[in-house]
């Protein structure tokens, strides 16, 4: 049905709703693409060994080198352990809720832009759909128009409508498996940076305990 068609032609057969769909794919990849650079920039730096260093620093009553480190490690935690570093000698709770603020200013950072891909992973598909019915009904429309046309005709109309569902799918799957991968690392970064709290606390609360001693 196809044959010797451009990949255009193909496009102006399945109608406005193939615009819509190339739109949805073009803000899909251009949000995987900045999404993967940014988490795996911030993946670069073992949470093991950042809080191996922390801790030894701490042991060695050398805070602003800790917080250096802190400065020059760019990941999620490190912030995190930052905010809890800069009010060492204040109380547990006020440390721990500097830390959990920091938590959640970073998760919505990471978590920024992944609705969108969320939102097209669980709409293209719909929107595909919608393209193939208004599809079958021009086709009808101009088999009516005409009043001829057997079963090659129709289901040569049904055919060109069924584009749109292809390119919906096509759009659609590749978005829900980089959401839900997205997701998952998100809830990777955020464990990471609740043990980090948790661990900085107990650090922290030692080094007080010990120099009141």
């Amino acid at each position: 049905m196809f044959d010797g068609k451009s990949i255009f032609e193909i496009i102006h057969k399945g109608g406005f709703v193939m615009y819509v769909l190339i739109a949805c794919s073009v803000v899909s990849l251009t949000v995987v693409v900045d999404r993967l650079m940014y988490y795996s920039k911030k993946s670069k730096v073992k949470l093991a060994d950042f809080m191996q260093r922390i801790r030894s620093e701490l042991q060695k009553n050398r805070l602003p080198h800790a917080i250096e480190i802190c400065h020059k490690t760019d990941t999620p935690f490190a912030k995190v352990a930052r905010a809890g570093l800069h009010l060492h000698g204040h109380s547990e709770k006020m440390i721990s809720e500097a830390m959990q603020r920091e938590i959640l200013i970073e998760s919505i950072k990471l978590e920024r832009f992944t609705s969108i891909i969320g939102t097209i992973g669980s709409t293209a598909v719909y929107i595909g759909l919608l393209g193939t019915v208004l599809g079958i009904m021009r086709a009808f429309h101009d088999i009516t128009l005409k009043g001829s046309g057997g079963i090659s005709v129709v289901i040569g109309g049904i055919s060109e409508a069924l584009i749109s569902t292809a390119a919906g799918l096509v759009v659609a799957i590749p978005a829900v498996i980089f959401y839900n991968f997205f997701i998952r690392k998100i809830d990777n970064f955020v464990a990471e940076m609740e043990l980090c709290a948790s661990e900085l606390v107990d650090l922290l609360c030692v080094s007080t305990h010990e120099k009141t001693l």
